[in-house]
């Protein structure tokens, strides 16, 4: 089985940053894709970045420029950089794994994005 961790949410002003990270532990495959994901309230969960263990990445259009994904294969672990955060980055961030045609969640971090 597969455990996801996500720390690093909070509160922030408007233009601020924060970094989220995700440890994944358990049965990990060298080949996999970690990233993130993330619920506002009343809308349908949402990609915001992925990336996989060969370095690839992809970004929704309303991060791309202003959030960064990388990850640490040694340590299983997955970061979310998140710099000029604005109100609607609100959300939940959900960090998952897919690996062997699962998808494997963690529980959620809150952001909390004032105007």
């Amino acid at each position: 089985q597969v455990q996801l961790v996500e720390s690093g949410g909070g509160l922030v002003q408007a233009g601020g940053s924060l970094r989220l990270s995700c440890a994944a532990s358990g049965s990990i495959r060298s080949i996999n894709v970690m990233g993130w994901y993330r619920q506002a309230p009343g809308k349908q969960r949402e990609l915001v970045a992925v990336m996989t263990s060969g370095g690839k990445t992809m970004y929704t259009d309303s991060v791309k420029g202003r959030f960064t994904i990388s990850r640490d294969n040694a340590k299983n672990t997955v970061y979310l950089q998140m710099n000029s955060l604005k109100p609607e980055d609100t959300a939940v961030y959900y960090c998952a794994i897919s690996q062997d045609g699962m998808d494997y969640w963690g529980k959620g971090t809150l952001v909390t994005v004032s105007s």
